[in-house]
């Protein structure tokens, strides 16, 4: 057992949870608190959002024993919150509910969209839905009844829900970015137009010197290169961004510093981070270290990533060793799952590894590399897993 001290609705408690018990559970079974609704319990569905220290997450898939000293707000900590009651009024009056399973988690997340997103018109509107399933009502309702309320608020400043200002929604106009170094989205442009140039993104080493609960990796592939060669070619940015799926540098570096942006597709969606981000090299160990962060402009969804490169010869080859830390926030953290994330990562590897070893042979990088398609990977892990499922039968 572990025991944690955390606040829910506004109340500090210590209490003695397992360690596999998740946060849905303690709430519902510790304390009562039951309108936070379990459905799949795997992250999909969206019915037990809850507020983890202000930001809409999964109850199901967070941990107690890994929130020691978070604020929780579960739809009961909402019962005298003005936006919470005006959002409860346009349900009502959009007939934005039938069953009402999925209704404590949708009205959770619309809150936190109206209050980031002001204004926010139905495109907007769907897409930050998106995690969240309804089996009733079509969505039709649902999505008449917030955008109501942001129609209603459209004149009022956004307020910052996820640790990052995300202002109201101006699809046209680039967007300033905040002082200190943080990350702003960039403006979307119109259905009709071509995205605007957003002012170039700038970083400090302040905001990334530690990632929260951040999720790790170790990776190691061999290139058909000698280490001198390989160095060199880690010393061009544009040469190794070219080499990873989905991205692009979107301006010039000067071999401290990159801007770059990084498609990942998965399905019908679609999300374009862009960002900056720090390099730094030691030739005489042959490392190196990349630390970046960046916004989707769509979803508000944030990225913090450092990345820490080791090359070693290994005769006429070199070995390549790559540790990863990366944290992400927002809307799409929440569909976030830790096995699926590291496999998806681990196949990223081996894409970035081909395209290096087909670079330092004189093929090239592709010029223009199509968006990191998480669809495919995902399906690609699927056959795999089939394999060897049908191998140990066999």
């Amino acid at each position: 057992m572990n025991r944690v001290t955390i606040e829910v609705n506004g109340r500090v408690l210590a209490a003695e949870v397992a360690p596999r018990q998740h946060l849905g559970d303690f709430l519902r079974e510790e304390l009562l608190l039951t309108a936070t609704h379990l459905g799949c319990e795997h992250g999909v569905c969206g019915a037990c959002t809850v507020l983890i220290d202000g930001a809409p997450a999964r109850s199901c898939i967070a941990f107690p024993a890994m929130l020691d000293g978070a604020k929780i707000t579960t739809l009961e900590g909402l019962s005298d919150d003005p936006v919470t009651a005006e959002l409860r009024a346009a349900f009502t009056a959009e007939h934005g509910l039938q069953c009402g399973f999925c209704t404590p988690g949708m009205l959770i997340m619309a809150r936190d969209i109206v209050l980031r997103r002001p204004g926010a018109d139905e495109e907007a509107i769907r897409h930050e839905l998106a995690g969240n399933l309804c089996r009733c009502t079509g969505y039709v309702g649902i999505v008449r009844a917030v955008r109501a309320v942001a129609a209603a608020r459209a004149g009022l400043p956004a307020e910052v829900t996820r640790g990052l200002p995300v202002p109201a929604p101006a699809y046209v106009s680039p967007l300033a970015l905040p002082e200190a170094g943080a990350l702003a989205p960039a403006g979307r442009a119109a259905p009709a137009a071509a995205p605007p140039s957003a002012p170039p993104p700038s970083v400090d080493e302040k905001s990334l010197e530690t990632l929260k609960n951040p999720v790790r990796l170790e990776q190691r592939f061999t290139v058909p290169a000698g280490v001198g060669a390989v160095w060199d070619f880690f010393q061009r940015p544009e040469a190794v961004v070219a080499c990873l799926p989905g991205a692009r540098l979107v301006a010039p570096s000067d071999g401290t510093r990159f801007e770059a942006e990084m498609t990942v597709k998965l399905g019908p969606m679609q999300a374009a981070f862009r960002g900056a981000g720090t390099i730094a090299a030691d030739a005489a160990s042959y490392t190196g270290t990349l630390r970046g962060q960046g916004v989707d402009s769509r979803s508000a969804s944030r990225v913090q990533a450092e990345l820490v490169y080791r090359l070693e010869p290994a005769g006429v080859a070199t070995a390549v060793h790559v540790d990863i830390a990366y944290a992400l926030q927002g809307p799409l953290a929440q569909m976030s799952r830790g096995a699926i994330a590291r496999d998806l990562a681990g196949r990223l590897t081996v894409a970035f590894a081909q395209n290096l070893a087909a670079a330092l042979a004189g093929a090239g990088a592709p010029a223009a590399p199509a968006p990191l398609d998480g669809g495919g990977l995902l399906l690609a892990m699927v056959k795999d897993w089939l394999g060897r499922l049908f191998r140990r039968r066999g």
